[in-house]
């Protein structure tokens, strides 16, 4: 009886034979699994894979009794999200880093120059964003280790050189992408039932757009199949960044909340970021988790009230509020 492969598996599959450590190997094995057509074709296949599957567990639990050691490519988040640059050799990773960040950076002319990840901070206002520049990929090599840097950011960012063949470079993001199931499609949501993260918000920064010729923007977008924004950059004049660190804000879905202990200023300087949608409750979590349930109760001034109105513990909170908390 054929096995009659589906796409959706043949994609995991391809995502299997490019991973480069255990861990995404493992990853990749249980989504084949999981996508496999049952029936009695695919019998031998399915044993065969949860033996390659046990066999990959018992290797990482060896190793990982065998001692630690560190994870160059593990980037603690920091600020109110992380943004992870993917391109291609030379397409102005680091000169966008080093424009918006203080990091230090090794902005050279020659491929590779960057060999692991390396943070900074870009501010948006009140707003403090890591953006993290990354070794470059190609169709033949992509770093180990370096994918799980994407698996644990919050947002993307695609690095096109407009200067350059657009074709290739967006070819190559996308199947290291695809094959990796990290872009959010039909497939692949953004996450999962019980809320972990699976597909990745992405976005494409164009740089070099002040040497480009004529149209490579408008023919990126075209072929493009997926819905991302593009900003185009040329970052070593300072043109388009303000406009990225924008796009990087919004992309977070996330508002500022100013804080008013009672009776004295609120903190205009330092902002709690908590994502859309949150109400009053989830604030008080978010500051005192230990003292949240027993918030007796909050006065707001800013969107839709009159300043210093009190709101119920379910009020929804808007960008730039000003929330006082009480409690016992």
């Amino acid at each position: 009886m054929p096995a009659n492969l589906t796409p959706t598996y043949l994609k995991a599959e391809q995502w299997f034979k490019t991973a480069t450590t255990n861990e995404e190997k493992l990853l990749a094995l249980e989504k084949m699994l999981q996508v496999i057509p049952k029936h009695k074709g695919t019998e031998k296949l399915q044993a065969e894979l949860k033996k390659k599957l046990s066999h990959l567990k018992d290797a990482s639990s060896q190793k990982k009794s065998g001692g630690s050691h560190a994870d160059i490519f593990h980037v603690p988040k920091g600020g109110a999200g992380q943004v992870v640059l993917l391109g291609m050799p030379n397409t102005g990773k680091s000169s966008i880093l080093a424009a918006m960040t203080n990091a230090k950076v090794n902005v050279a002319s020659f491929p590779f120059s960057t060999n692991e990840p390396v943070p900074g901070m870009v501010e948006y206002e009140d707003v403090k964003i890591q953006l993290v520049d990354m070794p470059p990929i190609t169709a033949e090599l992509v770093a180990p280790g370096q994918v799980g840097t994407y698996r644990n950011c919050d947002i993307i960012a695609i690095v096109i050189d407009l200067s350059s063949d657009v074709d290739e470079q967006l070819k190559v993001c996308l199947d290291f992408l695809e094959t990796r199931n990290f872009l959010i499609s039909d497939e692949t949501q953004a996450t999962d039932e019980n809320g972990n993260a699976l597909g990745k918000k992405t976005f494409c920064i164009c740089t070099k757009s002040d040497i480009a010729k004529p149209g490579a923007l408008e023919h990126l977008k075209q072929i493009c199949k997926y819905p991302f924004d593009f900003v185009p950059i040329a970052a070593e004049e300072f043109e388009g960044l303000e406009e990225l660190s924008r796009k990087m804000f919004e992309l977070l879905e996330i508002i500022r909340i100013y804080a008013k202990p009672p009776g004295k200023p609120a903190d205009m300087a330092d902002p709690f970021t908590i994502p859309i949608g949150s109400n009053v409750m989830d604030l008080a979590m978010h500051i005192h988790r230990h003292k949240a349930e027993s918030l007796k109760s909050a006065r707001k001034w800013g969107t839709g009230v009159h300043d210093g109105q009190q709101v119920q513990r379910t009020h929804i909170l808007s960008d730039k509020d000003i929330i006082e908390l009480h409690f016992p």
